[in-house]
Parts: structure tokens; C-alpha cells; sequence
């Protein structure tokens, strides 16, 4: 049997040689390099070999424990090749890109939207998966991600293949984070994919018209709960599935305040939403009618539901305005455009619209410094919107 003093001592000859220490491990003394352990063995009438690893990387101790390891999968008529090849290809799946993009969605999907997360996972299987999903995740090059992009971009859906990217890079940093990765290869193709043509949702930015529509609304014939809706819209300017999805349990009407969970948000953090005093009004005004439910604005046909997503437009087009003039996402750019003009910070609007802040950091630190600018800005807001609806 061999020692620590036999193999250190061993020194590399003009030809490779071999110190054995039974039971068919020997370890292997090259004219350069490593000294390497070798055990063979016997498998069906065949001489086989396996590779236990360098010296002094792997100790005389543990190259002996691999020996005996191998030896008992050998008297149970199983070849430890094939066991090593079973137990290579499990690691290798364990790390390919389909089990830690799942691991990734399963571990963050709670703090998404469900549609939100929905739609992420779907992309991942339609467009990912097929062609990279079983891939070593550290394998995986910038061209292999390109070649998958370039499929979605060739339907034409350019701004999906610019979000799948987004989304690829995201299961690489939480590959990098969890040891399973070094780099984000998906960072390396910004610019690789055309930019995205902006497709601006038709809005009213003239005072004359804005006033019309006011005017409009405050007209509509139709179902009470709707028209609330529809006067708090242009006050608020949340996105349509936030408006129509609006709880009580969100909403302080004490502190004039509306939170918008994370959760029913494509960011990381609570919208808030400073209520001006007309808005606090109309809250009060639908309270009688919903306020013992879930929703602010439940669905007609049930209240365990919320209004559908089509009742507003649905609505404004019963006022006259055809879906090329104005939708319910319009009231949104109608804001935006006429507080830019006012004078207001554009970075208070930008926070109120809550367009997401890629750096997390810095959409704290804005969240809390212009919240008192937002109370403020609310206020006038609604109070400009009551001039406009009183011009004639």
C-alpha cells in the first residue's frame, strides 16, 4: 500500500508510470503535470478505468473512500461508469437554464401580478425553453440568446424580443447570485435588437377639449358606479386595470390616500396615491353603494369581481369618443402632458405615473423626497381640472 512520503517522493520519469495501492486504485506519476488517481476494475469480462481526481487535490485518505465506493456499486453488478454518468447528467440538468429560470419564477412570482407572472412564464416556454431551456446555464453564449431573440423579432414582435431579453438577463444575475453562473451573456446584446416603435396610446391635451370630455363625463347617463369611475380616472390617472381593480381596504380616505399594493404593480414598491379633495368626495359619494365589498368598482353582473376592462372604454364610446380619440389609458398621457406644461418636477410626475425606476436605490430615495411635491401637485391638479370643466 502506498504512503504520503511514497507519492511525494515519486518523481516523473521520461515515460508515464504507476504506483498501485490495491484493490485497483494506483495513481499515475506523468513526465509533466499532475499526479493522477486511476482506479480500474472489471465489468462484464472488460477492464475498465475511472479518473479519482489529481494528488494532492485529492488525498491518498479520499482517493482510497472513492475506491471503496466504487467497489460496492461494482458487487451490486452495476458498472460505476454508468452510476457516475447517471449522477453527471442530474448536476448538468440541475444547472441547466429551464431549472433555474423556474426556480427564479417560483422564488419571485408572489411579488408579481398574476398576469404579470404569467406572462413571464409563458415567454420563457414559447421562446426560451425550446432552443436554450436545457442548456448548462454557464454554457449558454450571447449569440445562442441572440439566435433565440431573433426568432421572436422576425414575427415582428420587436418590443416582446427587447422584454425576453430583459427577462433572460434576470435569470442570469440570479444565476450569478446563487453560484450557478459568473456572467450575464443577455447584458452583452443591448443594441443587437432594433429599438421598438412607441405606439402612444391617442389622447386630449388641449384645455378646450379637456374640458369637453370633463363635461362629458359629468353627463354620462349610464350605470352610477361607472360614471364614478369615470370622474375619478382624470384625477387619479392610474393605469385601467388599477382603477377598475381599486379595493377599500387600499384606500384612507382619513389621510386622503390610496396605497396600490406592490403586488398589483409591475415595480417593487407601494404606489401611493395622494388623494385631492374632489377625489376623497367622489369616494364618499360610491362608499353607500360598494364600500361593504371588496371592490370600489365591482362588475355588474357580481361583486366578487371587478368591473371588466372594457366598461370604461365601453363608456367613452358611448359619450361620442371613438377609440382612436381616447381610451381609458389616455387620461394617463392627458396628465402627463398637461402637469409637464404646468411647471410641475417632471420626475414627481414620472413617480405618480409610476413608471418603473430601473435603479432601486434611487426610486427609494425619489419615492420618499417627492411625496410632498405629489400631494401638492394632486391638488392642483384637480383643482385645474375643475377650471377646465367649467369653461364653456
Amino acid at each position: 500500500m502506498l504512503t504520503i512520503k511514497t507519492i511525494d517522493a515519486a518523481k516523473p520519469r521520461e515515460k508515464s508510470y504507476r504506483l498501485s495501492d490495491g484493490q485497483g486504485l494506483y495513481i499515475q506519476i506523468p513526465p509533466k503535470g499532475s499526479k493522477r488517481w486511476r482506479f480500474r476494475y472489471y465489468f462484464e469480462g472488460k477492464e475498465k478505468m475511472l479518473s479519482l481526481g489529481t494528488y494532492p487535490d485529492t488525498s491518498l485518505k479520499t482517493a482510497r473512500d472513492k475506491t471503496r465506493s466504487m467497489r460496492e456499486i461494482l458487487s451490486s453488478g452495476t458498472d460505476p461508469a454508468l452510476v457516475r454518468k447517471e449522477i453527471s447528467q442530474k448536476n448538468l440538468e440541475s444547472n441547466s437554464f429551464q431549472v433555474i429560470a423556474t426556480e427564479w419564477h417560483q422564488k419571485y412570482y408572489q411579488t408579481w401580478t398574476e398576469g404579470h407572472a404569467a406572462t413571464i412564464l409563458s415567454r420563457l416556454e414559447n421562446n426560451i425553453f425550446p432552443w436554450l431551456g436545457s442548456e448548462p446555464i454557464d454554457s449558454i453564449t450571447a449569440p445562442d440568446i441572440l439566435e433565440a431573440l431573433r426568432r421572436v423579432e422576425s414575427r415582428g414582435a420587436i418590443e416582446t424580443a427587447h422584454r425576453i431579453r430583459g427577462i433572460v438577463s434576470r435569470v442570469f444575475r440570479y444565476a450569478i447570485a446563487t453560484g450557478r453562473a459568473e456572467r450575464d451573456p443577455a447584458a452583452d446584446l443591448t443594441g443587437a435588437i432594433p429599438p421598438a416603435r412607441s405606439e402612444h396610446f391617442p389622447t386630449i391635451t388641449s384645455p378646450k377639449e379637456i374640458g369637453e370630455l370633463l363635461r362629458a363625463i359629468e353627463g354620462y347617463s349610464g350605470h352610477f358606479v361607472t360614471k364614478c369611475a369615470l370622474q375619478l380616472a382624470p384625477l387619479v390617472f392610474v393605469r385601467p386595470g388599477n382603477l377598475r381593480q381599486a379595493e377599500w381596504c387600499d384606500i384612507d380616505l382619513a389621510n386622503k390616500e390610496w396605497r396600490i399594493p406592490a403586488s398589483k404593480m409591475k415595480r417593487n414598491n407601494d404606489l401611493i396615491v395622494p388623494l385631492a379633495r374632489q377625489a376623497v368626495q367622489l369616494l364618499k359619494d360610491i362608499y353607500p353603494y360598494t364600500g361593504t365589498g371588496r371592490y370600489v368598482f365591482p362588475g355588474v353582473r357580481t361583486s366578487a369581481k371587478p368591473m371588466s376592462e372594457n366598461t370604461i372604454n365601453a363608456a367613452l364610446r358611448s359619450l361620442g369618443y371613438r377609440k382612436e380619440d381616447f381610451t381609458g389609458h389616455s387620461f394617463r398621457s392627458m396628465a402627463s402632458t398637461r402637469l409637464n406644461e404646468m411647471g410641475w418636477n417632471p420626475d414627481a410626475i414620472e413617480l405618480q405615473l409610476a413608471h418603473v425606476e430601473q435603479n432601486e436605490v434611487r426610486a427609494a430615495y425619489n419615492h420618499a423626497k417627492y411625496l410632498d411635491i405629489r400631494v401638492k401637485m394632486m391638488q392642483a391638479w384637480a383643482d385645474h381640472l375643475d377650471e377646465l370643466r367649467a369653461m364653456k
